[in-house]
Protein backbone atom coordinates (compact mmCIF):
# COMPACT_ATOMS: atom_id res chain seq x y z
CA UNK A 1 0.00 0.00 0.00
CA UNK A 2 0.97 3.47 -0.29
CA UNK A 3 3.29 5.81 1.81
CA UNK A 4 2.49 9.61 1.97
CA UNK A 5 4.49 12.08 3.61
CA UNK A 6 2.43 15.53 4.17
CA UNK A 7 4.64 18.67 4.54
CA UNK A 8 3.41 22.37 5.43
CA UNK A 9 5.47 25.32 4.80
CA UNK A 10 4.82 28.89 5.40
CA UNK A 11 6.92 30.30 1.95
CA UNK A 12 6.59 34.40 1.64
CA UNK A 13 4.03 35.40 -0.70
CA UNK A 14 5.91 37.16 -2.83
CA UNK A 15 8.33 34.21 -3.45
CA UNK A 16 5.12 32.09 -5.03
CA UNK A 17 6.94 31.82 -8.49
CA UNK A 18 10.44 31.71 -6.84
CA UNK A 19 8.65 28.57 -4.42
CA UNK A 20 7.19 26.83 -7.59
CA UNK A 21 10.53 27.07 -9.76
CA UNK A 22 12.33 25.54 -6.42
CA UNK A 23 9.38 22.93 -6.09
CA UNK A 24 9.40 21.90 -9.78
CA UNK A 25 13.44 21.30 -9.45
CA UNK A 26 13.90 19.34 -6.01
CA UNK A 27 10.60 17.41 -7.04
CA UNK A 28 12.04 15.93 -10.00
CA UNK A 29 14.76 14.35 -7.62
CA UNK A 30 12.20 12.39 -5.30
CA UNK A 31 10.05 10.96 -8.60
CA UNK A 32 13.43 9.82 -9.95
CA UNK A 33 14.00 8.02 -6.15
CA UNK A 34 10.81 6.29 -6.61
CA UNK A 35 7.97 9.25 -5.81
CA UNK A 36 4.91 7.91 -7.18
CA UNK A 37 3.11 11.89 -7.28
CA UNK A 38 3.77 14.99 -5.89
CA UNK A 39 1.67 17.88 -4.82
CA UNK A 40 2.59 21.53 -3.82
CA UNK A 41 -0.55 23.05 -3.19
CA UNK A 42 -0.24 26.72 -2.73
CA UNK A 43 -2.86 28.52 0.09
CA UNK A 44 -5.88 30.25 -1.49
CA UNK A 45 -8.85 29.28 1.31
CA UNK A 46 -7.05 28.47 4.65
CA UNK A 47 -9.02 30.35 7.37
CA UNK A 48 -7.02 31.48 10.62
CA UNK A 49 -8.66 29.32 13.67
CA UNK A 50 -9.43 30.35 17.23
CA UNK A 51 -7.26 27.60 19.15
CA UNK A 52 -5.33 26.67 16.01
CA UNK A 53 -4.93 26.52 12.29
CA UNK A 54 -2.09 26.02 9.53
CA UNK A 55 -0.85 29.42 10.41
CA UNK A 56 -0.09 28.84 14.00
CA UNK A 57 1.07 25.67 13.32
CA UNK A 58 4.16 27.02 10.77
CA UNK A 59 4.28 30.23 12.53
CA UNK A 60 3.21 32.09 9.48
CA UNK A 61 4.15 36.14 9.68
CA UNK A 62 1.49 38.08 7.89
CA UNK A 63 3.39 38.36 4.39
CA UNK A 64 3.26 34.50 4.03
CA UNK A 65 1.51 31.88 2.19
CA UNK A 66 0.97 28.30 3.52
CA UNK A 67 1.20 25.52 1.56
CA UNK A 68 0.31 22.11 1.74
CA UNK A 69 2.42 19.24 0.03
CA UNK A 70 2.72 15.81 -0.31
CA UNK A 71 4.22 13.04 -1.09
CA UNK A 72 2.87 9.42 -2.58
CA UNK A 73 5.45 6.74 -2.52
CA UNK A 74 5.17 2.73 -3.02
CA UNK A 75 5.78 2.12 -0.13
CA UNK A 76 7.57 3.70 3.61
CA UNK A 77 10.31 1.31 2.15
CA UNK A 78 11.24 3.59 -0.81
CA UNK A 79 10.29 6.52 1.17
CA UNK A 80 13.35 5.67 3.80
CA UNK A 81 15.50 4.78 1.09
CA UNK A 82 15.17 7.91 -0.65
CA UNK A 83 15.91 10.11 2.68
CA UNK A 84 18.88 7.95 3.31
CA UNK A 85 20.32 9.43 0.16
CA UNK A 86 19.08 13.15 0.74
CA UNK A 87 22.58 14.08 2.86
CA UNK A 88 24.58 12.74 -0.61
CA UNK A 89 21.94 14.27 -2.87
CA UNK A 90 22.86 17.47 -1.94
CA UNK A 91 26.20 17.77 -2.15
CA UNK A 92 25.89 15.76 -5.73
CA UNK A 93 22.69 17.14 -7.54
CA UNK A 94 22.45 20.66 -8.00
CA UNK A 95 18.35 20.68 -8.23
CA UNK A 96 18.68 19.62 -4.46
CA UNK A 97 21.57 21.72 -3.55
CA UNK A 98 21.23 24.59 -1.21
CA UNK A 99 23.74 26.37 -2.92
CA UNK A 100 22.13 26.14 -6.61
CA UNK A 101 18.51 25.79 -5.69
CA UNK A 102 17.87 27.45 -2.21
CA UNK A 103 14.56 26.93 -1.10
CA UNK A 104 12.72 30.12 -0.80
CA UNK A 105 11.09 29.83 2.94
CA UNK A 106 12.45 28.85 6.42
CA UNK A 107 12.90 25.05 6.53
CA UNK A 108 13.17 25.08 10.46
CA UNK A 109 9.23 25.90 10.28
CA UNK A 110 8.21 23.63 7.92
CA UNK A 111 5.96 20.51 9.73
CA UNK A 112 5.92 17.39 8.20
CA UNK A 113 5.33 13.54 9.01
CA UNK A 114 4.64 10.25 7.53
CA UNK A 115 1.44 8.60 7.21
CA UNK A 116 -0.07 5.09 6.11
CA UNK A 117 -3.17 5.98 4.43
CA UNK A 118 -6.28 4.08 5.98
CA UNK A 119 -9.21 5.14 3.85
CA UNK A 120 -8.78 6.00 0.03
CA UNK A 121 -12.18 7.15 -2.22
CA UNK A 122 -11.91 7.69 -5.92
CA UNK A 123 -9.43 8.29 -8.02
Amino acid sequence: MSYIQGFVIPVPTASKDAFIAHARKADEVFIEHGALKIWECWGSDVPHGKVTDFYGAVAAKDDETVVFSWIEWPDKATSEAMHAKMDELTKTDPRFSMESNPPPFDGKRMIYGGFEPVVILGE
